[in-house]
Formats: C-alpha cells, sequence, structure tokens
C-alpha cells in the first residue's frame, strides 16, 4: 500500500463522500503520472443517487500534486525541514447536464456562493461557469430537434499541508478539512438538483 500524504487526501475526500451517500460514477476515476514533468494527478466523479445515468447533477473533482509539493515533501521527509508547505491544487466541477433547454445562468449563479466554506487555511473560489449545447444528427435522434443541454461551475484554489498532517497518519486535519469539502459537494448539487429545470429522461 503506497504511504504518502497525496494518498492520504484522496482517502479522507473518498470516505467524506461515502459519509454523504454520494454515489462514485463508474469509469470515472482517474490516477495519472506526467512523465515529462512528473506531476501526480486524481480525477474522479460523484453524484446523488438515485439520478439514473447520467446524473442530472454531478460533481467532478480533480487533485494535482505538482512537482514542487513533491520537492518540498521529500525535503520535510528526508531532512525533517520545512520551507515550503506543499500543497494540493484542487478543482470542483460542479455540472447540471440532461437540461432539456439552455438554463438560465443567473438562477444558477444566485444558487451558489462565491466561495466554498474554509478548507484548512483556504477557500475554493469560484472560477465561472460554462453552458453547453449538444445536437444529435438527425439519422440518429428519437426525437427531431431535441437537443440537450448542461452547465459547469468550476471553483479552484490550493490546500497548503500542515506540518502535523505530514507526519505519519495520527492527524485528523486531513478527515476535517476534506470532509467539510465533501459535505459542501453533497449539500450543493442537492441545492442544484432542486432547482426548477426540465430535464430529459436518463439513458437508463
Amino acid at each position: 500500500m503506497l504511504d504518502h500524504v497525496f494518498t492520504d487526501a484522496i482517502s479522507a475526500l473518498r470516505d467524506a463522500f461515502e459519509s454523504a451517500f454520494l454515489e462514485r460514477q463508474a469509469f470515472e476515476e482517474h490516477f495519472q503520472v506526467d512523465v515529462l514533468l512528473g506531476d501526480l494527478s486524481w480525477e474522479t466523479s460523484y453524484g446523488l443517487p438515485g439520478e439514473g445515468e447520467p446524473p442530472r447533477v454531478v460533481a467532478h473533482i480533480t487533485f494535482d500534486w505538482p512537482t514542487w509539493s513533491q520537492t518540498a515533501y521529500r525535503r520535510w521527509y528526508v531532512d525533517e525541514e520545512l520551507e515550503t508547505r506543499p500543497a494540493i491544487e484542487i478543482e470542483v466541477v460542479l455540472r447540471i447536464q440532461r437540461l432539456a433547454e439552455a438554463p438560465a445562468v443567473s438562477v444558477v449563479f444566485d444558487a451558489l456562493p462565491s466561495a466554498t466554506p474554509p478548507i484548512g487555511d483556504e477557500r475554493l473560489e469560484r472560477a465561472g461557469l460554462t453552458v453547453e449545447a449538444g445536437h444529435l444528427d438527425p439519422a440518429d435522434a428519437v426525437i427531431p430537434g431535441v437537443s440537450e443541454h448542461a452547465v459547469e461551475i468550476t471553483y479552484e484554489g490550493l490546500y497548503e499541508l500542515a506540518e502535523e498532517t505530514l507526519a505519519d497518519g495520527a492527524s485528523t486535519l486531513l478527515d476535517e478539512h476534506f470532509g467539510t469539502l465533501g459535505g459542501w459537494i453533497a449539500s450543493t448539487l442537492v441545492r442544484l438538483g432542486d432547482l426548477h429545470f426540465a430535464y430529459l429522461p436518463a439513458d437508463d
């Protein structure tokens, strides 16, 4: 089993999602290594239970562990010196999909805060909103003229690791901080799911 603070953070967020009864989306989890730069990246997606496939609302989460964080972590691990606190770059994309028509952007903005609750010493800031429209080939469409819409809202920021978090697994800071993030994502998905939009039926 890999013993690393980055995987400890991943486990803490997974536990938070399970405690919030969110469903992990099948085949949507990836752990990647940039062979040129050395950065590590973990991506996962969670939705509300009973939403069908694909779910109406879903959260895509990305954790990045850049090489400078690994350098700082290794220096602390080997030399016990913490000149720079290693950090995890976090991106959370909240997506409303299967929409039968283009959503009112103002309604989505009004339902969401400009930042998350504090995650450690920092907050994730709202970075913007994107609206998508998909049109099926008329030859493949079950109902001619039907289009599918989606909207994505992105939050991003940096989570700096405290020295007590780096030392062994005895610290509960990761569980506390990522428990806050997981709980906020769960409650925000519920809030987005309660918005009065018209949806297309699920594939299943």
